[in-house]
């Protein structure tokens, strides 16, 4: 057993436009570090949470009862550890409030982080119910369309109903994402509170059809059946407004050759699919749509197989 571990865990797509609460795709290249030592006593502290740049992070608390990686790790700890202590270090890749799967990916690099110094690690999948106790502090629900493929990678189904069981979707290949994160902040909580409660029959069988239509489009590498139903007709209309550089920059990607463009969780941040030779010209559309607003942004292009979280030296 070692005494120090550090884990990284990826940012994710939210919804996937078609899956509200129900589909998650892993990114790579982007994500948080949770670094996790042995102390004495048997609970989780917070050493420490540092920004993108760095420095101290100016909003995230080092209270353990109102951090995402402690209240996970201490989940975790308390079933399963009992003979010592662990004391966090969070080291933020993810941009806060940006629709990238912030505050999951602190939980999951926090959990992968203290089950690496459990005298018997549990299995990955099993880690999910804990990363899951931070998630329902940060967004005021249960659910998992972060913090499983941050936690398993790849595109992951994973409605309330199933869980904590989860499934890996097959995915197309030649396929790749691209994440656009303008300079903008959307908090999730408040974003959820300002939904609508119900919907017509027509467009709940709209939305399920669209669902069921792009899952079967990836098992059967269907490009032309994904372009046809990645789209959300229930939520993305209800948050796009928020976004003001949204339309701009979809019509870019999708002008661009992409099969489909949509917010990544609640925004701000938009992702599309495409084709993998395609995606470097779309993220720079997607880019050169948002700077006309006089908004900053940067983008990220990765597979759709991208790994979960991982033990790093």
């Amino acid at each position: 057993m070692s005494d120090v571990v550090t884990a990284f865990a990826p940012a994710s797509i939210g919804n996937m436009a078609v899956g509200f609460d129900m589909l998650g795709l892993a990114l790579t290249d982007v994500g948080d570090r949770v670094l996790a030592c042995r102390t004495a006593g048997t609970d989780v502290t917070v050493e420490e949470v540092r920004g993108l740049d760095g420095e101290k992070h100016p909003y995230l608390s080092t209270n353990a009862n109102e951090n995402t990686a402690s209240i996970a790790a201490q989940a975790l700890l308390t079933d399963h550890g009992g003979s010592f202590g662990v004391g966090l270090k969070v080291h933020k890749g993810v941009p806060l409030q940006s629709g990238m799967g912030s505050s999951a990916a602190s939980a999951v690099a926090a959990v992968v982080a203290v089950n690496a110094l459990l005298e018997n690690p549990l299995p990955v999948e099993a880690l999910l119910p804990y990363a899951l106790e931070g998630e329902k502090y940060a967004s005021g629900g249960l659910h998992a369309d972060n913090v499983a493929p941050s936690l398993l990678g790849g595109l992951i189904l994973c409605p309330q109903v199933l869980l904590p069981e989860v499934v890996r979707l097959p995915v197309p290949g030649g396929i790749s994402a691209v994440l656009l994160h303008p300079d903008l902040q959307v908090n999730t909580a408040h974003a959820r509170r300002r939904l609508a409660k119900s919907y017509s029959m027509q467009l709940w069988l709209e939305q399920q059809g669209l669902l069921a239509g792009f899952i079967a489009a990836c098992a059967s590498s269907d490009i032309a059946l994904i372009k046809k139903t990645l789209r959300d007709v229930v939520i993305e209309p209800q948050r796009a407004g928020a976004v003001p550089c949204f339309a701009d920059v979809t019509e870019a990607a999708r002008r661009s050759g992409a099969l489909g463009c949509s917010l990544s969780g609640s925004g701000p941040s938009m992702f599309a699919l495409c084709a993998e030779n395609d995606a470097r010209n779309i993220a720079s559309a997607m880019e050169h749509a948002c700077r006309a607003h006089g908004i900053g942004c940067q983008s990220w292009v990765s597979p759709m197989t991208a790994p979960g979280a991982r033990i790093e030296d």
